[in-house]
């Protein structure tokens, strides 16, 4: 992206965009910072065309400068997932053919080996800075500015390309939905090798001149002491977080919950996503805070996509509808549109967030279009005008006795069991049905729960061949960095 491009990152913008710890730096520091970055990363040269460079760290402001530094100097950037384990980055590095890695101190001395291994050059934020700053590029909204891996929680993961263009795309689209300001503080503690801390949390605040707050981790005394303060006006979260937080809740004193919520209230938005948000979560969340969650959808491919409405009625269970600039239609199996509310069908979109392809893989990247529309793989339902996700079209819808169930719509009535932690439904295979539905349960500390008894707690809560056929007592749900379940794992357990 061009300087241009986030038009408060200029050197006389005194306004602080970024804080870090006890540290904060003003969006002229930071573009400073961003523009030495890009000129040590070109070293001489006068464009990198689109070399792919990823870096290794959490957030911090050497993330922010090594990643606009990149989109600067016209390289792709490849944001690493801290936690991952070295195979995993073995994968990703071969697959983007990426030639250097940036990363600091612990992280790097972790990379070391696998990097002399592949012939990547290893190097730190601090090496790559220039003490002058160079020309920069003139990069066009066309040219491939990130690639992002998705979760793979149903095969390998995809190096997933945006443009420049895509990416402006995503940011406008949610600057204009979620009605973004430089009056906007936030609290930015997801992942950011994700598409909800990158583009949802960071670059929107970034392009909208707020100042965004770094946490390595989702550090739960630090961020709710800056709640109490009232330093936060929006905060976004997967569901996992909002759990925590109401766990935390139950281990602290009644006066300081209050103090915490009463914190909570007045803030202008709170979000809920990267996986389904339970009703029961909705409406406990809203009890505790008064805070309505605005519940959307989307994807690594696509940015967000669909969208309670940030003026209007946010539905418990629901994912609004498409974005400004996004076009969002349900098939059927046949491919063919659906038309009437209440029927399922895919997930397709259109617009200028969808991704460009999946790098260096034709084959996937022709499967996941159809007649120029993006096909997700996710299933929903229209119900008076508003999206509901019924669940991934491979795990998540369960063909049982001729019956399409949403394994979402199964899990949600479970959660509301006052035993029940968690939970997770598949579909096994099964003679007589097809597939029957199986539920894997965490349960609250203390607690037990047979069969049979949860078998007649269900009775009256949905219809009889919604009722799981078998349980399985876990400790706890296997989970990928973004807190999504992770099934495939689960029928390993079988």
């Amino acid at each position: 992206m061009t300087q241009a491009s986030f038009p408060r990152l200029t050197n006389d913008n005194d306004k602080i965009a970024l804080v870090e710890g006890d540290n904060s730096y003003s969006y002229g520091e930071v573009n400073q910072r961003i523009d030495r970055c890009a000129s040590g990363l070109l070293d001489g040269k006068d464009d990198l065309r689109e070399e792919r460079i990823a870096f290794f760290m959490p957030a911090s402001l050497d993330y922010v400068a090594t990643m606009h530094g990149i989109w600067r100097a016209g390289g792709i950037a490849i944001p690493l997932n801290v936690a991952s384990a070295v195979a995993e980055l073995d994968h990703y590095l071969t697959c983007a053919g990426v030639t250097r890695m940036i990363a600091n101190g612990k992280y790097q001395e972790s990379l070391r080996e696998l990097c002399a291994e592949l012939n990547i050059e290893l190097v730190s934020s601090e090496d790559v800075l220039a003490a002058e700053v160079a020309a920069l590029p003139e990069i066009i909204p066309e040219r491939r500015g990130m690639i992002l891996f998705t979760s793979g929680t149903t095969n390998k993961p995809k190096g997933v390309v945006s443009t420049h263009k895509t990416i402006h795309a995503q940011i406008t689209t949610l600057i204009d939905a979620w009605d973004w300001t430089e009056d906007d503080v936030i609290p930015l503690f997801l992942p950011v090798h994700h598409i909800h801390g990158i583009i949802n949390i960071l670059s929107c605040g970034l392009w909208a001149g707020a100042s965004v707050h770094l946490f390595a981790k989702f550090d739960i005394p630090r961020i709710t002491s800056e709640i109490v303060a009232g330093t936060y006006n929006v905060f976004m979260a997967v569901p996992t977080i909002y759990v925590k937080l109401i766990q935390y809740f139950e281990s602290i004193d009644a006066a300081q919950v209050q103090k915490i919520c009463d914190g909570f209230r007045p803030m202008r938005l709170n979000i809920s996503g990267s996986a389904a948000c339970p009703v029961k979560l909705f409406k406990q969340w809203q009890e505790l805070t008064g805070q309505v969650l605005l519940e959307r959808y989307g994807m690594t491919e696509i940015g967000m996509g669909l969208s309670n409405p940030y003026a209007g009625e946010r539905r418990a269970g629901h994912v609004g509808q498409a974005l400004p600039g996004v076009e969002a239609q349900l098939f059927d199996e046949e491919h063919n549109r659906v038309t009437t509310e209440g029927t399922p069908g895919e997930i397709r979109i259109k617009g200028d967030n969808v991704f460009l392809e999946y790098w260096d893989n034709e084959k996937a990247t022709i499967e996941s279009f159809r007649d120029g529309w993006f096909c997700t793989g996710d299933v929903a339902v229209i119900e008076d005008g508003y999206y509901r996700i019924m669940g991934r079209s491979s795990i998540d819808i369960i063909k049982s006795g001729g019956y399409k169930l949403s394994a979402l719509e199964i899990e949600g009535v479970l959660l509301t069991h006052d035993d029940i932690a968690e939970v997770a439904v598949i579909g096994v295979e099964d003679e007589t049905w097809g597939e029957s539905v199986m539920a894997f349960i965490g349960l609250r500390d203390g607690t037990r729960l047979e069969y049979d008894d949860l078998k007649h707690w269900c009775d009256g809560k949905m219809s009889s061949y919604k009722i799981p056929k078998a349980i399985q007592i876990i400790a706890a749900l296997p989970r990928n960095a973004m807190g999504k379940v992770t099934k495939p794992d689960l029928k390993k357990l079988l």
